[in-house]
């Protein structure tokens, strides 16, 4: 058996214990303990029950009677029990008002010694029964020489139990160790396993960050031109920067002076100005004559982005352009031989960006917005967008920004071979948005509300979960909420979007709602990621039940961007789920983002946050982020000391965990 294989064993952990150390009085039987008694058999009878025979045993042991029932099972084995035979039988105990009974007890040798530890209930492995699972590991156990992989001082000094030995509690646990305490993994064994987990990912991510930092990157210099062109766009744009704007500036701004590539994420609540920041990043890089991407998931993203820098930076004398998959042929070629004989300094797009007939003269800063949207190959494609310069490649410089604040727990666990800048305050200026949690069947009085507030130069939006009828429900959708609207206010001027019409068509229709020439815009989630459109102050999100938290929370920070008081109206269909009203419970009681996240994160897991849960593989199999934060934080401290100082036990310890995990995963 190989070390991957062996280790995929010793790591196949039970999930329940049956103590089959002790006979247990028949009085004291506690309901659904696993449970051993000695009895003498009273009675033996079939019993009907559904036209279906049932044999029925009545055990006693003289302080009361218990009752043995089969559901299958041969004439044969009726024979076996006669009337004052002694018999031993264990099983999950039941208890009713009148009956206490075991359904298909087992068997015991009544001469055997009983067993000195506790016994270990496996999750199935193909091809496997459970005696054979069981005897494997314990064969394992007790005769292979299970081998540390952490260095001795590290054990000591992080108080840690041996990993021999926390296994061999946890598989073979004796009478003396607490089943509680295994059954929900506080035991000091089950504190080493999640260590060693916790440390395995943090090992792999100080490796990919040393690897990045062995690439080369163009040295971006905050010189005295840069400053002078920040303190211009200032002046041009009118913002007046936060702190913490300021603070995740200077980060980035001093991360781009490095010779190797920044590899940062700047993460902020909706509105909190993030673009500002990204802008001033890609002014230090175009400063040193480089050239920057923005690359968006959304054509609405990119155009509203492109429009908004690209006025700005033409007072600047930058030329910037827009390429999406709405450019014509022509269009395109133009752009790209621009892009590549450096005419353009920032270009900004979508998936267009990353297609291999994009090249660029020198690309010295690479920015995604709302990064969680793209997959880790597309991300790495725009990365991977360096020059060759003398046999070796240039990389640029990466920024990475999302809307959706990652919980701390999360970002330490999973992404600390990033650097991350946090805003988290926002704008003076910004007021804060009323939620309000309101039933389906008060629809018409939220439609006259809406319909009278745009009368009075509001705008607002009328966000749907599906674009068109579907049979199998009857979910409210665009289409028909739209035609509704259209056909009951003809007054007002009402536009529609959802990701089935073409790109340009979104881009059109959302430049009549930005100029005020529309009241309403009846949406899907195409709008959920970076709108900004100041004058609306209303959103109303139909069947909120159906959205999860962060989308929620994203439609939110839609309105709220101007200076009038903003209202998000979250429209519920009654008989909610315990989930739904979890999530609708959070929009009410808070609106910051960093709070919603955590809450998010209880519900979907790290792998569905972090988006990787289509692996079909959890980011983690023993760690729980809300529980182990102390853990996470002593792994995170011995990665770096091990990587630095012991680089043969991490290779040992990589070896252990990364493969064999991942099999005893794919084993279930």
């Amino acid at each position: 058996m190989g070390l991957n294989e062996q280790d995929s064993l010793i790591l196949h952990m039970p999930f329940r214990y049956e103590n089959e150390t002790a006979v247990t009085k028949i009085e004291t039987l506690q309901k659904n303990s696993y449970s051993i008694v000695d009895g003498i058999i009273r009675d033996v009878y079939i019993k009907y029950h559904n036209k279906k025979k049932n044999l029925i045993i009545i055990l006693t042991d003289g302080s009361g009677d218990l009752q043995l029932r089969w559901f299958h099972f041969h004439e044969s084995y009726f024979k076996n029990f006669i009337v004052g035979n002694k018999i031993r039988i264990g099983g999950e105990i039941r208890k009713n008002f009148l009956t206490t009974e075991i359904i298909h007890p087992k068997i015991y040798d009544r001469h055997k010694d009983l067993s000195k530890f506790l016994t270990p209930i496996y999750h199935s492995i193909k091809g496997m029964s459970q005696l054979k699972i069981r005897k494997k590991i314990a064969d394992l156990i007790n005769k292979q020489n299970i081998c540390d992989t952490l260095p001795e001082n590290i054990i000591k000094s992080f108080n840690l139990m041996t990993f021999s030995s926390a296994i061999r509690a946890i598989h073979s646990p004796s009478i003396n160790i607490p089943i509680n305490s295994l059954l929900q993994k506080t035991h000091p064994a089950w504190f080493r396993i999640k260590f060693d987990e916790l440390l395995a990912n943090q090992l792999s991510l100080e490796i990919s960050r040393n690897i990045r930092k062995k690439n080369k990157a163009r040295s971006l210099q905050a010189n005295k031109e840069f400053w002078n062109n920040v303190k211009n766009l200032i002046n041009i744009t009118g913002i007046d920067l936060t702190k913490a704007q300021k603070r995740a500036i200077k980060e980035i701004s001093f991360d781009l002076t490095h010779g190797y590539p920044m590899y940062r994420l700047l993460q902020g609540d909706v509105g909190s100005g993030k673009t500002i920041v990204a802008v001033i990043a890609a002014l230090q890089a175009i400063t040193n004559k480089t050239q920057v991407a923005i690359m968006t998931p959304t054509e609405i993203l990119a155009e509203q982005h492109y429009s908004k820098i690209s006025l700005w930076f033409s007072r600047l004398g930058i030329n910037t352009e827009l390429i999406t998959s709405s450019k014509s042929i022509r269009e395109r070629n133009i752009i790209k031989d621009n892009v590549l004989n450096g005419n353009i300094s920032l270009i900004i797009g979508t998936q267009s960006l990353i297609q291999e007939y994009i090249k660029f003269k020198e690309l010295g800063l690479s920015i995604i917005d709302e990064e969680h949207r793209f997959g880790v190959e597309q991300r790495l494609s725009l990365y991977k967008k360096g020059a060759e310069k003398e046999n070796e490649t240039i990389y640029p410089h990466l920024l990475s920004m999302s809307a959706t604040p990652i919980p701390r727990t999360l970002a330490m666990a999973f992404l600390s071979d990033m650097e991350i800048s946090i805003i988290d305050e926002l704008p003076q200026n910004r007021k804060p948005i009323t939620t309000k949690l309101i039933s389906d069947d008060r629809r018409e009085k939220v439609l006259m509300h809406v319909a009278s507030s745009v009368r009075n130069g509001n705008q607002a939006y009328w966000v749907c979960p599906l674009v068109h009828d579907t049979e199998k429900n009857d979910l409210q959708n665009a289409v028909n909420t739209f035609n509704h609207i259209k056909d009951r206010f003809t007054d007002l001027n009402i536009g529609l979007i959802h990701s089935q019409i073409s790109g340009q068509e979104k881009v059109n229709t959302m430049k009549s709602f930005r100029d005020g020439d529309l009241d309403i815009l009846v949406a899907t989630t195409v709008i959920e990621v970076g709108v900004d459109i100041p004058n609306a102050s209303i959103m109303i999100i139909d069947h909120a039940e159906r959205f999860g938290l962060a989308q929620l929370h994203q439609l939110r920070g839609r309105v709220g961007r101007g200076d009038v008081e903003s209202t998000c109206v979250l429209l519920y269909k009654n008989l909610l789920s315990t989930i739904a009203k979890y999530r609708l419970k959070a929009m009410f009681e808070t609106s910051d983002g960093f709070e919603i996240a955590s809450r998010d994160l209880k519900i979907r897991g790290p792998g569905d946050f972090l988006g990787t849960k289509q692996s079909g593989i959890s980011l983690l199999k023993f760690c729980d982020l809300d529980n182990d934060v102390r853990i996470i934080e002593l792994a995170h401290r011995a990665a770096d000391i091990i990587y630095n100082k012991y680089p043969e036990f991490m290779k040992k310890h990589l070896d252990r965990w990364h493969k064999s995990v991942i099999d005893s995963q794919t084993n279930k």
